[in-house]
């Protein structure tokens, strides 16, 4: 319970801000580029603090973590709602970025130790919801709020959800101990911080400076040395930071490829199909919101499915079917216009997250099956990271794909009537892309061989049928 409301808190926060920065602007009295820094802050302090969440926790132990990292979080949302400033509410975007990257890989080393490989298929029916419902619920809530009531109210509404996850964890969480670490890899966290930092501004700001400007090469090249150095580094310590070597697991390898690609296409995907229905069909915020929330219905039935599915089936079979049937769904989206009836579409949405749901659920139940709890730490840590870099270059990529097809279909389309016809090919250029994403994660799944996950096993629970009083007990 806690870590679903802490990461509902960190999923929402990564989307309700958007929609929300033009009336930032107007309040604030700044220009909406430098409105952008708002979430840059944000991004490059989640990059800073996600490659050291794995030691913290094992150090300091991961109850202590999470509720500090929940606290931060909570108490820097109040400061957000309260900033007079642009520089005072990136200030406090940065304290909020520092708290939303320690509770995801702490969190989640928390649940898989306290959870035995056969047990996660079920519990994920409850961790698919701040994955499912929040970023969709963002953009509504946030257009809600912006209309009716105003922008600080998308910060504000952190507040409840936070005392709530904070009061059950200070009563009810157990401490899940301290693992056998190490001092800190100071080598590995100089080149780590800087290096992921660089990296996911460079990918986030590329499409709206220009990828050949002095100021994003600078920083990507620089990020990507950072972390070629950190590569050569890491693998020569005993203790290092982030613990590469679990790479040399094949199935933890190729699941984590599968999941950056198919992050990168779904993200990608979220991204992309919002903007075409606002700016191709002119439709307007909350519709659009509401148009696309089906894809989080489909998120949630898929892990009501899970549990069925993985005994039936099996993750890997999993993976490449919901895979296939993805792509398929993201390539009808390309013929959606403005006549297609609005049902059609949800149902299609819909279709895109009852798929992708299968194989985020089933991605993570192999990923993390052969990981000892004491690496646990370190594993959900990568994993993260790995996320994270995938979401930023499908939306990078995806970004700069729909502005080079614009660019060059305006400069061959005549102007005035074909101006719309030349927008909705840009962004089904795009779609195919995120298509694309899914191509290369199902290419990978084919590489899974039956040998890999012939140990797993899903099976239904137990049911012990002794008397009350003999299971309490027992208990």
């Amino acid at each position: 319970m806690v870590y679903v409301a802490a990461m509902f808190l960190v999923a929402m926060d990564a989307t309700i801000v958007n929609v929300a920065l033009l009336s930032i602007c107007e309040e604030l009295q700044i220009s909406p580029a430098a409105a952008g820094t708002v979430n840059i802050g944000y991004l490059v302090s989640v990059a800073l603090v996600l490659p050291m969440a794995g030691w913290l926790g094992d150090r300091f132990g991961g109850k202590r973590m999470l509720m500090i990292a929940v606290t931060l979080f909570t108490v820097a949302s109040v400061c957000c709602g309260f900033a007079s400033s642009l520089g005072g509410l990136i200030f406090f975007r940065i304290l909020q970025g520092i708290g939303g990257g320690l509770i995801a890989p702490v969190g989640m080393a928390m649940l898989f130790r306290a959870f035995p490989p056969q047990e996660r298929a079920n519990i994920s029916r409850s961790l698919i919801l701040p994955i499912a419902v929040a970023p969709a619920v963002g953009p509504i809530v946030s257009g809600f709020f912006v209309e009716q009531l105003t922008w600080r109210w998308c910060f504000y509404i952190n507040i409840p959800i936070g005392i709530i996850a904070i009061i059950l964890g200070m009563i009810w969480l157990k401490e899940s101990g301290k693992q056998a670490v190490g001092k800190l890899d100071l080598p590995g966290f100089l080149l780590s911080a800087p290096g992921f930092a660089m990296l996911i501004y460079a990918l986030s700001q590329g499409t709206a400076h220009g990828w050949r400007s002095p100021e994003i090469v600078l920083t990507g090249l620089t990020g990507l040395i950072f972390l070629a150095a950190l590569v050569f580094v890491e693998l020569r310590t005993t203790q290092p930071m982030l613990q590469l070597r679990l790479f040399a697991d094949r199935l933890y390898r190729t699941t984590g490829m599968i999941a950056l690609c198919t992050a990168a296409g779904l993200l990608g995907m979220l991204y992309i199909f919002p903007l075409m229905y606002q700016d191709v069909f002119k439709a307007s915020a909350l519709h659009t919101g509401l148009t696309t929330f089906p894809e989080a219905l489909g998120l949630m039935a898929a892990s009501q499915l899970m549990p069925w599915t993985a005994r039936k089936l099996g993750p890997r079979r999993i993976i490449q079917i919901a895979l296939l049937c993805a792509m398929v769904v993201f390539a009808l989206l390309c013929l959606v216009s403005e006549d297609t009836n609005p049902w059609l579409v949800r149902g299609l949405l819909l279709s895109g997250g009852l798929t992708l749901g299968h194989t985020v659920g089933a991605i993570q139940l192999l990923a993390f099956a052969r990981i000892e709890p004491p690496q646990m730490g370190q594993a959900a840590t990568l994993f993260q990271v790995q996320n994270r870099l995938g979401s930023a270059l499908g939306v990078a990529l995806l970004g700069s794909l729909l502005a080079a097809v614009s660019a060059a279909t305006a400069d061959a389309a005549a102007v005035g009537a074909a101006s719309e016809a030349t927008s909705r090919v840009a962004y089904q250029a795009a779609l195919l892309g995120a298509a694309g994403f899914l191509a290369v994660a199902w290419g990978f799944s084919l590489t899974l061989r039956e040998r890999d996950t012939a140990g797993v096993q899903y099976k239904k629970p137990a049911v012990s049928s002794a008397p009350k009083e003999k299971a309490s007990v027992s208990v």
